[in-house]
């Protein structure tokens, strides 16, 4: 028996498909993950929607007239049925974000999806979605509050009959420290920029008491093989994020890391089979 390790798609899996889209978190279920990070934002009508930038992005966001022309408006200054026209099925050519990610397979017509959609989309996998809660302490005005976006994604995991399947992360701890208080029993992930057994112990001090084994998510080249070790003596699990090249993966893997965030899953599944880990199954919907 190996022991388990997640492999987890960043985004979907943004190295190969459209990000945050319903149709790319399919493909995603599809090619083979134990779990998807995705990143949520509420409308002006309380909708919980999946996007990474609090603004509308122009290398992502195309209306009826093409391209954005600038940065587009925060999601909370928008209603859903304004959302609900954008395409954002694929990076706009020669930009930056495209450059790094040049495997990527656009689909245009695809749109900005419902949280709630997503995880009744992806009911019956078995897959777990860690949804990232993407308030904002520099620029609170872009964002509702960190315990009002918490409540908008259990919420709509309730509806999805998905709580189950839901580990709640984000860099602003100040909504899971929400939720550690309103819902005792929800997984939840602590992000943090910085490696160090320093930010370990806060992610310790911060889960003590947990009734389920907590998450660090630190970034993947801000962490020492020290760290690792300092951390789960201290009975955290590390996932690093965002670990995109295969000698990062090899290494991490070495170090004993208990998962990996990655834009490509494909070099994931490839890495985990090196190293002689089980890999996770392939999912398709039914019917």
């Amino acid at each position: 028996m190996t022991r388990h390790f997640e492999l987890q798609g960043h985004r979907g899996a943004r190295g190969l498909f459209p990000e945050n889209t319903l149709e790319g978190f399919l493909a995603t279920l599809a090619l083979g993950v134990h779990s998807v990070e995705l990143d949520v934002a509420v409308t002006a009508d309380d909708v919980a929607v999946v996007v990474h930038d609090p603004v509308l992005n122009p290398d992502l966001t195309r209306d009826a007239g093409g391209w954005l022309a600038g940065q587009g408006p925060a999601i909370r200054s928008l209603r859903w049925a304004e959302l609900a026209g954008l395409d954002v099925g694929r990076i706009r050519p020669g930009s930056p974000l495209a450059d790094r990610h040049p495997r990527q397979q656009g689909q245009d017509g695809l749109r900005i999806p419902m949280l709630e959609a997503v995880l009744r989309a992806s009911n019956g996998s078995g897959v777990v979605f860690d949804v990232e809660l993407k308030t904002l302490p520099d620029r609170p005005e872009l964002t509702v509050a960190p315990d009002a976006m918490a409540e908008a994604v259990t919420e709509a995991a309730r509806r999805a009959d998905a709580l189950d399947r839901l580990v709640v992360r984000s860099f602003d701890w100040r909504g899971l420290a929400y939720l550690r208080q309103a819902m005792p029993a929800q997984r939840l992930a602590w992000l943090s920029e910085a490696g160090g057994t320093a930010v370990a112990e806060r992610v310790a001090r911060a889960s003590e008491g947990c009734p389920f084994q907590p998450t660090w998510a630190p970034r993947h080249d801000a962490i020492s093989e020290g760290d690792v070790q300092f951390a789960r003596k201290l009975g955290l699990r590390v996932v690093p994020w965002t670990v995109n090249q295969p000698a990062d993966m090899n290494r991490l893997i070495a170090w004993g890391v208990d998962g990996i965030c990655t834009d490509d899953p494909d070099l994931g599944r490839v890495a985990m089979a090196k190293a002689g880990l089980d890999l996770p199954r392939p999912w398709h919907p039914t019917g």
